[in-house]
């Protein structure tokens, strides 16, 4: 008598890339980064943390007043931010803000962008920010690099005019670099 394995379920590799970006990000220590020159703070600024992120980025289908086919577009990030212990200590969101757990909040603007060295991951950003909360340990921050990403990008199908309205809600993670006045 021949005894065949146990037939298991196929799991596509879309189906295993959100849970690998977990798994891969699940220790929250910061890896050492090459940041390219375009994204690097100014002298007059020195590292004061890093914390890592894990969420997603929003994009809803939108269709263009002119006669072009529909687009998936950037909406909002939406992330927890944690500590190199793996603690939640803020929130990452529209704006974008981060925003720690003592109240502390920074807004930025994006001033330099760089195509992330992974395939298929958002890009890495160089950000200035201005404090929009109380006092706290985000207060005198003046600038933020988005390094470290994984996942992110629109989606490459689903959005057509008659889906405009849909929102997707894409998996990323990536390390947050904040620099304060030396």
């Amino acid at each position: 008598m021949t005894m065949n394995a146990p037939t298991l379920p196929r799991l596509s590799t879309r189906a295993l890339v959100p849970a690998a970006v977990f798994a891969l990000t699940a220790c929250a220590h910061p890896k050492a980064v090459d940041v390219p020159a375009a994204l690097q703070p100014t002298a007059a600024e020195s590292l004061s943390m890093i914390v890592a992120a894990r969420g997603v980025q929003i994009y809803e289908c939108r269709a263009p007043a002119s006669d072009a086919a529909a687009a998936w577009t950037f909406v909002a990030p939406d992330a927890e931010l944690y500590d190199q212990h793996g603690r939640s200590i803020g929130h990452h969101g529209v704006g974008p803000f981060w925003q720690l757990a003592d109240g502390s909040r920074v807004v930025g603007t994006v001033k330099a962008r760089a195509d992330a060295p992974v395939t298929g991951a958002i890009p890495w950003l160089l950000l200035a920010t201005q404090s929009s909360g109380p006092q706290g340990r985000l207060s005198r921050v003046t600038s933020v690099q988005r390094v470290n990403t994984a996942g992110g990008l629109a989606p490459s199908l689903g959005c057509s005019r008659d889906k405009v309205g849909a929102k997707a809600r894409v998996i990323y993670t990536a390390d947050y670099h904040f620099f304060s006045p030396s």
